[in-house]
């Protein structure tokens, strides 16, 4: 079970610290979902901080803080959960692949924390 905890975490840690990098970077890729969304330009650093935030608290969890790990775990399954919500509200649903696998990644990472 611990492997599957670091393997799952450890990817969502990838994509998650990929993405803040994306977000704070303003990438154009980001610019364009979030347009697609209606998601305010000006929110976008702020996201990529949370994103980034829970990155790193995912990963002080692996190194033994759990319950930093397991709050980070929350507050990205809650950050995606309202990604969905966005992206269903605007019925946008041409790339709402991605949130969908983050969200998913996020609550794997909370699952497998708290079966630690």
């Amino acid at each position: 079970m611990f492997i599957a905890y670091l393997v799952i975490t450890a990817i969502t840690i990838a994509i998650n610290g990929g993405m803040a990098v994306a977000d704070l970077a303003r990438a154009d890729f980001v610019r364009a979902n979030s347009a697609a969304v209606r998601f305010p330009e000006s929110w976008i650093p702020t996201a990529g901080v949370l994103k980034g935030a829970g990155a790193i608290g995912l990963l002080l969890g692996i190194l033994g803080f759990r319950v930093i790990g397991i709050a980070a775990a929350i507050g990205l399954v809650l950050f995606f959960v309202l990604a969905l919500a966005i992206h269903v509200r605007e019925r946008v649903f041409a790339n709402i692949a991605f949130p969908g696998a983050y969200f998913a990644f996020a609550v794997g990472s909370l699952a497998l924390a708290l079966a630690r």
